[in-house]
């Protein structure tokens, strides 16, 4: 019994040992040290991150962005989202208590902050992080850069139209109707600026304040496009006649219009229609800006390791026919575009027929070629062994999510077209034509997404064939050696030398004719064409009320949606 008792109690005590010195351990580490790096990710310019420990210290970073700055952050975008959209809806359909005078002030007191905000963080907040700021390689690739600046140009060429429009009306109109487009001139100038250089940020400092100042600017830029989309919307809506007490083009002539009110000079109405007819540059650079912003918001905080990874070249002359295809159907959809938006306009019924007729059947080729060739390419992903990208990605996954999101606009617009047609029942040629289109855009909208996604997810082709090179190093050394040649030259002219890939072919022409198709699918409802109203079967199913809540509310997001597919589909062209 005595042995019996010592041994129990022996083992008790290094019971009680164990427990007591692994307590110890692991209470410092998960509380003193924990706090300790969050101390020191606040106060980065007070210690040095040695490279072995870069990615604990930003797995305890990602731990500590769900503070108070997100939150506050949030409430910020979420409270100015909210009274944009109730004023800028007030503007629309109450002109007489909310005018657009009353928009355009809070859009001046918006644009005005964001501006300052941007200089606190060129000059201040930027200074601070420069020596140890890390940058997110993926984030704000000069390609989209690019495209803001385009965009933006082409926005202030609007905002200078604009000004010289209103101020025709000085005299009898409000000068802030000049005063906005000045303000939101300069805004584009240092916005765009400020995406091009600072894109790629992951801010160490201020994190709070950064966070509530990029929230205000993707808050700011969302309300400008409600503003924009609203007017354009209105713009291009018209109301046939189908019995109802509303005529034709009701909104077009009371929204942001003063009755009795003539303007000084001959060339108001010239000023007036270029500037209605650059308001989709405008939308998408409001988009783009956007989404920019949000990137910037994902990786404050965030120490985003360089991997010096070699990035992909665009090479133009490895396809032919896809791009041959594209520019053809672009062309072709050009001319449509233009015929229909000529006799459309015309008041004979059978002219107006033979242009609903032209559009539909184009437009069904052409949602009918893009459903062929990503149905091929995902047959080409089925068959490629690239893996997955598991790599932490905020760029990549906004790209999906917004993909995903703004495609819910043209789902909404095709299913209530498709549940109209059905319902009504066949007519005559132009509802079978109108049903077959709705039901193929939903096919390529489904097609499209799934090889769009599957593309961004995949490893690069180019990181393949360096893995591939890197296995067989002992050959490049030996032929170098043996030539007088470097290892890295050799390994180069190699990779030049290979031959592309019959699946990387196949799905870089894909890529290419879904780009230019893309692109005339963005042209013809991002300048006027709305056959959603000129098609009657929706109208009269749904009233006019209804419908042309749906569409203006859902097209937009389609029209974004093509252009934001455009450029995932060329990331997608640069990987493959």
């Amino acid at each position: 019994m005595r042995t019996v008792a010592q041994k129990m109690l022996r083992t008790c005590n290094l019971l009680f040992t164990r427990k007591t010195t692994n307590s110890d351990t692991e209470a410092h580490p998960s509380n003193i040290e924990t706090a300790a790096e969050m101390g020191n990710i606040q106060h980065l310019h007070d210690m040095e991150v040695a490279p072995a420990d870069v990615h604990h210290v930003e797995a305890v970073a990602e731990r500590g962005h769900h503070g108070g700055g997100w939150l506050l952050s949030g409430i910020v975008c979420i409270n100015v989202l909210i009274l944009g959209c109730a004023l800028v809806s007030s503007s629309a359909f109450n002109s007489v208590a909310v005018t657009a005078v009353h928009r355009q002030i809070l859009l001046i007191v918006l644009l005005a902050l964001t501006m300052l905000w941007m200089l606190f963080y060129t000059t201040v907040t930027y200074r601070n992080n420069k020596d140890f700021i890390t940058q997110d390689s993926h984030a704000g690739p000069v390609w989209l850069r690019a495209g803001l600046v385009l965009f933006g140009l082409l926005s202030l060429l609007m905002d200078i139209f604009k000004m010289a429009n209103y101020i025709g009306y000085l005299h009898c109109d409000s000068a802030v109707k000049v005063a906005f487009p000045a303000v939101q001139a300069v805004f584009l100038f240092t916005q765009t600026y400020f995406l091009w250089v600072h894109a790629k940020d992951c801010v160490q400092l201020h994190t709070n304040v950064t966070r509530c100042g990029l929230m205000l600017m993707l808050s700011t830029n969302l309300v400008v496009w409600m503003a924009t989309v609203t007017e354009e919307s209105i713009h291009q809506t018209d109301a046939p006649d189908l019995n109802v007490s509303i005529s034709p083009k009701m909104y077009r002539d009371s929204y942001d219009q003063v009755a009795k009110c003539s303007c000084s000079h001959s060339a108001c109405s010239t000023f007036k229609e270029a500037f209605y007819y650059l308001y989709p540059f405008n939308i998408e650079y409001s988009l783009f800006a956007s989404a920019m912003a949000y990137v910037m918001w994902q990786n404050v905080g965030r120490l985003a390791a360089d991997h010096g990874h070699r990035r992909a070249k665009f090479r133009p002359k490895e396809v032919l026919a896809g791009p041959a295809l594209g520019f053809l159907l672009l062309v072709v959809g050009v001319v449509t575009f233009v015929v229909y938006e000529v006799e459309i306009t015309f008041e004979d019924e059978a002219v107006r027929r033979h242009a609903l007729l032209i559009h539909f059947a184009v437009n069904i080729v052409i949602v009918s070629l893009m459903c062929v060739s990503a149905a091929a390419g995902c047959v080409v992903y089925r068959l490629d062994r690239r893996q997955h990208v598991s790599e932490k990605n905020p760029a990549r996954s906004l790209d999906v999510r917004l993909l995903v999101g703004a495609s819910m606009g043209q789902f909404i617009i095709s299913y209530f077209s498709v549940v109209a047609a059905a319902v009504t029942g066949p007519g005559d040629h132009l509802d079978a034509l109108n049903l077959s289109w709705a039901v193929l855009m939903l096919l390529q909208l489904c097609l499209q997404n799934y090889f769009i996604i599957e593309g961004l997810h995949r490893e690069p082709f180019h990181v393949m064939r360096e893995d591939s090179l890197h296995t067989n190093a002992g050959v490049f050394q030996e032929r170098g050696e043996a030539s007088g040649v470097t290892t890295q030259t050799s390994r180069c002219r190699m990779m030049a030398a290979m031959p592309p890939n019959w699946k990387r072919r196949v799905l870089k022409e894909v890529c290419a004719f879904l780009m230019l198709a893309n692109i005339i699918l963005w042209i013809m409802p991002a300048f006027g064409a709305r056959p959603q109203f000129d098609h009657n079967v929706e109208m009269k199913f749904y009233k006019f009320t209804m419908w042309t809540a749906i569409v203006n509310i859902g097209l937009p997001f389609g029209i974004f949606y093509r252009m934001h597919s455009v450029a995932s589909l060329f990331e997608v062209y640069i990987i493959s």
